[in-house]
């Protein structure tokens, strides 16, 4: 009888230490506080891959956490864990997103050169090329072109001030595609029209 007294005892403690268990509130606090901290950073647009699995993690985790407060017998264990590991995360994705804003100004610096390289190799080349009947159409529609281009990295750096890399970023690469486009056709009617360049 005693024995069974005591396997009960046992059961019932365990029963109410575990029935009885919170749910990690700071720990998820802190994750929250971490993940409002990055996206604050920026991180939702300049690591959003990063971003969005960190915060995919913390919701799962928010799922867990409630699953487990419905369950007679309580385990927040293994949810701490996670918690910690995402708060973690979230925290790096302020460097990551520091890092990668430097790296988007070094690639926009390179873009705004080698773009001056291309405006002025394309206003050589359209100096050289044929103005013949068409010709004389194609190269006001290339000067407009290359005008449009000269206004776009204009705008660059007031985007870059204000701070809109990625605004910045995207300018520069549609510029800088689009230089290549006309120096490549004009190389091209060169090349046709047998002159060196």
């Amino acid at each position: 009888m005693k024995k069974i007294f005591y396997v009960m005892s046992i059961f019932a403690a365990a029963l109410l230490f575990t029935s009885c268990a919170k749910p990690p509130q700071a720990e998820i606090d802190a994750a929250k506080a971490a993940l409002e901290q990055a996206k604050a950073a920026q991180a939702d647009k300049y690591v959003e891959a990063d971003f969005l699995a960190v915060q995919d993690s913390l919701n799962a985790v928010l799922v867990e956490v409630e699953a487990q407060s419905s369950k007679l017998f309580k385990s927040y264990g293994k949810a701490k864990e996670k918690l910690v590991v995402i708060t973690t995360n979230a925290t790096e994705l302020v460097a990551k997103t520091e890092v990668r804003k430097e790296e988007i100004k070094t690639e926009v610096a390179a873009a705004q050169t080698a773009v001056a390289a291309l405006l002025e190799e394309d206003n050589a080349l359209l100096a050289k090329a044929p103005k013949g009947k068409e010709g004389k159409e194609a190269i006001e529609a290339i000067k407009l072109d290359l005008a449009g281009i000269t206004a776009s990295v204009a705008e660059v750096d007031g985007l870059l001030a204000s701070g809109d890399l990625l605004g910045a970023q995207t300018k520069i690469n549609a510029a800088q595609q689009k230089a290549t486009e006309i120096n490549t056709e004009l190389k091209a009617v060169l090349d046709k029209a047998k002159i060196k360049y």
